[in-house]
């Protein structure tokens, strides 16, 4: 466990909960905003299930995956026991059914062909499944996503299907401004709030940038190094 006995761990991972609620709060304050409305989504890809107890132990409730596969054999651990699981890496069409079965919320469908095995996935554990669009904002095809100026027939086809259109996502592009790309998914997200009013989410921000995002109206944060620090290999 990053070299650590399980109590330095839980302190370690304490102090760099708080720092980050710290930033969160600051970051709400300078903009005006409540930061009561911002989720929080630890990334917990490539961390010990160990740590996601730790986590859940200090009142994280919703922590995030990359990979399907990873999400499913750290679940048969029990890892997720009493949290929201958030699926937010790329899909293969293939382990989308899975990802619909396991995750309260997917933050990347980015084309129309995951939307079917999504919902049978939620089907078959018997809960509605939010989704986010995940919207390019540098049109590199290795990053996933959806072009712009898609985003609106595809949400137009969740909102007809049996998911829930909860919003959109993106990461800015590298070497970016995140604040101007926070500002055009903003903009992106507006228009698809004329599909469905209620699919207010916004995920956006990582560590080294939550504060543009929070100021962009970012309502979910994804946040992994700076809680957990560098990754670790699973399994």
């Amino acid at each position: 466990m990053n070299g650590l006995d399980p109590r330095q761990r839980r302190a370690t991972l304490a102090a760099a909960l708080e720092a980050t609620r710290a930033r969160i709060t600051a970051a709400a304050a300078a903009c005006g905003r409540d930061p009561n409305e911002i989720t929080l989504v630890v990334v917990t890809k490539t961390h010990p299930t160990a740590d996601i107890r730790l986590l859940a132990g200090l009142g994280v409730q919703d922590v995030g995956e990359n990979r399907v596969q990873e999400a499913v054999a750290k679940r048969e651990e029990g890892a997720f026991e009493g949290l929201r699981l958030h699926l937010i890496g790329q899909l293969q069409t293939n382990k989308a059914a899975l990802a619909g079965r396991y995750a309260a919320m997917v933050h990347s469908l980015d084309r129309p062909r995951l939307i079917a095995p999504l919902a049978k996935g939620a089907a078959a554990a018997g809960h509605t499944l939010t989704v986010l669009i995940q919207v390019s904002l540098d049109a590199d095809p290795t990053r996933g996503g959806a072009a712009p100026d898609a985003v609106v027939g595809l949400a137009e086809l969740v909102a007809d299907s049996p998911l829930r259109l909860g919003g959109v996502m993106a990461v800015p592009p590298v070497e970016a401004d995140p604040a101007a790309a926070f500002a055009e998914l903003a903009r992106i997200a507006q228009r698809v709030r004329q599909v469905d009013p209620a699919a207010s989410i916004i995920s956006a921000g990582m560590s080294g940038d939550l504060e543009q995002a929070v100021a962009a109206g970012a309502t979910h944060l994804r946040v992994g190094t700076a809680i957990l620090g560098s990754r670790t290999r699973v399994g």
